[in-house]
Parts: structure tokens; sequence; C-alpha cells
């Protein structure tokens, strides 16, 4: 526990975006060779540990690395020392318990019924480099049959494991509509093509796509989160944009409603004689557990256990892995009375005895993982 506690709080004060780990890598593989493993570097700032058992196959496990474009609010004395940067999504727990679980097997007889691979990845947050970290082959090389990833969640109690099977976590695109009108005097509207106006009317019409054109038992969310258009109060705009996101767990349906986005955007150019760009190219691909792999994953956890009902719309990259192996991702709770914020934001803190937790499953998976 003591030496989770100290590589927790260390990564915490050095958070860096993504591809840019250079700082986070260093520890990560200095804090390795103590351990006395010899690393390998993958996608430039990741690092991998190969854990040869003399197994025919291997089974490997991931943390991401990278911290967030935020200001830590956070009252704390190992606070981030790299001003607008953050540890606000738990990525800072995500690699101490993996080095955990490192620590753990270098103190075995290393009779594991399979080799293990440690992968601390770059980049979850964007790019999404679990995709580089697939194309770079090292699966195919330590011959990897099965994948496990862990987050960090603060709606759940504090220590409870949670996961399902199937469906987890949303595939997601990143939306971005820029409208052109013509600018005019707020006093001759008739002169201009008011681009907020035509705005309007397209997120209606988005909304009108989920309800109505998309069954209401297949989750889907199209949200915009910003808008701006216009300069001044007294004038036609002649551009806005809108960002937004959209999320569910079919990769056709994704391309499906893009499609028809792309039809209400033609019937806005022609009704209102704008002109519309806009892209939405999908990000991540959905968090899909494996049927058979969750089952055995559920018998080694014996207590503080809860099946979760329904998917979340939060998305990872961890499911680029899964495109190419069966993996499972599940989340360990941090909600208690002191710790409440949730994930992204300014005060996520969180008590470092939970990932203690982790590290027991992840070994109890790495000892007693079958069937792969």
């Amino acid at each position: 526990m003591e030496e989770l506690r100290r590589w927790r709080r260390d990564l915490h004060k050095i958070p860096e975006l993504g591809l840019k780990e250079y700082k986070t890598a260093a520890y990560l593989r200095q804090e390795l060779e103590k351990m006395g493993y010899q690393w390998e570097a993958v996608v430039e700032t990741g690092t991998i540990v190969y854990v040869d058992c003399h197994r025919e196959k291997t089974i490997a496990f991931r943390s991401d690395i990278d911290g967030l474009a935020l200001n830590e609010h956070n009252d704390i004395d190992f606070q981030s020392q790299h001003h607008g940067r953050m540890h606000a999504c738990g990525h800072d727990g995500h690699m101490s318990a993996l080095l955990g679980l490192a620590k753990r097997i270098k103190e075995s007889d290393f009779s594991f019924p399979y080799n293990i691979l440690l992968i601390f990845q770059p980049a979850e947050e964007s790019p999404g480099a679990a995709k580089f970290v697939v194309e770079s082959g090292i699966l195919e090389e330590y011959n990897v049959k099965a994948i496990f990833g862990m987050h960090l969640m603060p709606f759940i109690e504090e220590g409870t494991i949670a996961c399902k099977n199937g469906p987890l976590m949303a595939m997601c695109g990143e939306m971005d509509v820029s409208i052109q009108g013509k600018g005019s005097h707020a006093g001759l509207p008739q002169e201009g093509i008011d681009s907020i106006m035509v705005a309007s009317h397209a997120i209606q019409q988005y909304q009108s796509l989920v309800a109505r054109r998309i069954s209401p038992f297949v989750p889907v969310v199209l949200n915009i989160g910003h808008i701006q258009g216009g300069t001044t109060r007294n004038s036609v705009a002649s551009e806005t944009v809108m960002h937004g996101t959209l999320r569910c767990y079919d990769e056709k349906l994704f391309i499906d409603i893009t499609n028809e986005i792309d039809a209400i955007h033609q019937g806005l150019e022609k009704t209102y004689e704008c002109q519309i760009k806009w892209s939405c190219p999908p990000m991540y691909p959905p968090v899909m557990n494996d049927e058979k792999l969750y089952s055995i994953f559920r018998e080694l956890i014996k207590q503080d256990y809860i099946e979760l009902k329904e998917p979340l719309m939060l998305s990872e990259d961890f499911a680029f892995y899964q495109k190419v192996i069966p993996g499972i991702f599940f989340y360990l709770g941090t909600y208690c009375d002191q710790y409440q914020s949730g994930l992204h934001t300014e005060t996520f803190n969180f008590h470092e005895e939970v990932l203690e937790k982790a590290v027991n499953l992840y070994y109890t998976i790495a000892c007693h993982m079958k069937g792969v």
C-alpha cells in the first residue's frame, strides 16, 4: 500500500497530454527497472513489459497514462505541478495498479497459466492510441489471446467492482458543423442568410432524428455542446459553428445516422441557400466485453461486485483491443463521503486504498484465468 500511494502521488504531480507523456514514461520505466524488468517502448511514450512464463499463450493487462487539459482545484500536497494539466480521469491510479501487479508478479514463482504482457498505453483521451498499439503488432508478436483493463469510477461505491457482459461503453464520434450564411444589418434581414437560425433548425432536426427515426429501445446520444455564431447584436450572423458528439453501440447505426444528418444538411442548404460543411468521423468503437471471458471473470470475483444493468454512453479506446482479441473492461468504484466529484472535473480525487483491490483482482486473473 505504501508503494501504491507513492506511485500514485508521484504520477499525479506530472500529468501530460497524449503522446507527450515523456516524464510519465521515464518514471514508469525507472520504477520497472527497479523491480528488475526490461521494458520496451511502444508508440514512443508507451511502455510494455513481457513476462515469459514459458507458455504458449499470453494475456495482457493495460493501463492508460495520459492526463487532461484542466487546472486542478484540489488542495492537496501532491497537486499537479504542470499548470493546466491534471490527472482528472484516474489514469494515475490505473498506472499505479499496473505497477502494483508488476511488483506482485516479480515476487511470485512465475507459475502462471499464461505469459503476461503489461501495457502502459499513451493517449487514451485523444487521439486513442490503443489503435496505434494494436497496429504496432505487439499483440501478434507476443501471442496475446485476451486483454483486461480497469477504470476508476466515481459513481460506484468505493471498493466495488462493476461490469457487465456485452456492450459496456459507447462508440463515439466528434461532430463539427460550419454553417455559412450571408451577413447583413439586423434591420435588413431580407438581405442576409441567418446562419444562427439555420443552426437552430439543424439542432431541432437532429433531435427529431433521434426521437422519431430511431427505435426508443436503441440507445443513441446526439449532443451539441458548443455553438458560436455572429459578432454583434444588430447583425445577421454570416457564420455559425457547432461542436458535438454522436454515441451509440452499433457501428452500422452510427454510419446510418451520419447519412441522415447529411440529408438534413442538404435540405437546409436548399431551403435557406446556405452552405454547410461538417464532419463526424468515428473516434472509438464500442467497448464490448466478451461473453465467454466475462463468465470466467465473474467466477473469480467473490465479493463486492455489482452487475451493471445498462451500458454507459462514455467511450474508451480499450475498444480497439477488443476489435482484434477478446477483452474485459471493468470499473472500480471510488464514491465515498469524501470524494464524489466526477471524472474530468477539477476536483476529482480518490482514496488510494482502492488500488489494492485492483491489484488483487489483476493478480487473481493472472493466476486463475482459464479457457483463453
